[in-house]
């Protein structure tokens, strides 16, 4: 038994004509969604310098401004050349340094000798007779360089002997190197005296060591007594 259908319900009828109609319709869509345009709307200010139109300012106007001519060179003036006056060079005559023997020959007493200036302060390090310690007159003999080792050994004796560390800077834990400089003056005796340390009492029992220095014979140079300057450290070290 065959089943039976309604023709006015067959949906194969018009099947054609859907599908042409389709297909015209999504041509259509493509062409005008591929020929659509947008338009940006244009804005009421300059988009290259962003800036609105009311702020742009306006271009002055150009002014021209006439200068004057340049002024026309000047003729130098003729300048007329004298010719200098020939004169007469003299010639330098040198003159022979040569003796003859009918020069008169000096005696060496009529030449007189232009004295030399001596310093009167000459350094311990470079003196000729150096001063003499109490003590060193047995090393005057031996040499220069014995009699400053004999100054220094006296020296570093006499310091250690009369030393006496202050006892508010012994208590306070104070210490340091005070450095003495004096002169031994022209008489023997010590002048000039100079001090630097770290500590005021430090460097008032440095002078005070210093000034219980003996006499000392004096420096001499060429024979003649000068003043002799000389510098030591003195140490303020806690045990």
């Amino acid at each position: 038994m065959e089943p039976k259908k309604n023709p006015s319900k067959d949906l194969n009828k018009n099947r054609g004509l859907y599908f042409v109609t389709g297909l015209a319709l999504i041509m259509l869509l493509t062409y005008v969604a591929l020929e659509w345009k947008f338009y940006d709307e244009k804005p009421d200010y300059l988009t290259v310098l962003n800036i609105a139109p009311e702020l742009i300012e306006e271009v002055p106007p150009i002014i021209e401004i006439k200068l004057p001519p340049p002024p026309q060179p000047v003729t130098p003036e003729i300048i007329e050349i004298i010719p200098d006056e020939e004169e007469e060079i003299e010639e330098t005559v040198i003159e022979s340094t040569e003796t003859n023997q009918e020069e008169e020959v000096l005696e060496v007493d009529d030449i007189e000798v232009a004295e030399i200036d001596e310093p009167d302060e000459i350094p311990f390090i470079v003196i000729e007779d150096v001063p003499i310690f109490p003590g060193c007159e047995q090393e005057k003999g031996k040499g220069a360089d014995a009699m400053r080792d004999c100054f220094q050994k006296m020296m570093s004796k006499h310091i250690v002997k009369n030393f006496r560390y202050p006892e508010i800077e012994r208590e306070m834990g104070i210490q340091g190197r005070v450095d003495v400089v004096f002169v031994i003056q022209k008489d023997g005796s010590i002048g000039n005296v100079r001090m630097r340390g770290p500590n005021k009492n430090l460097e008032k029992e440095a002078a005070r060591i210093i000034d219980k220095l003996p006499e000392m014979t004096p420096g001499k140079q060429r024979g003649k007594a000068v003043r002799v300057p000389f510098s030591i450290p003195i140490n303020f070290k806690l045990q």
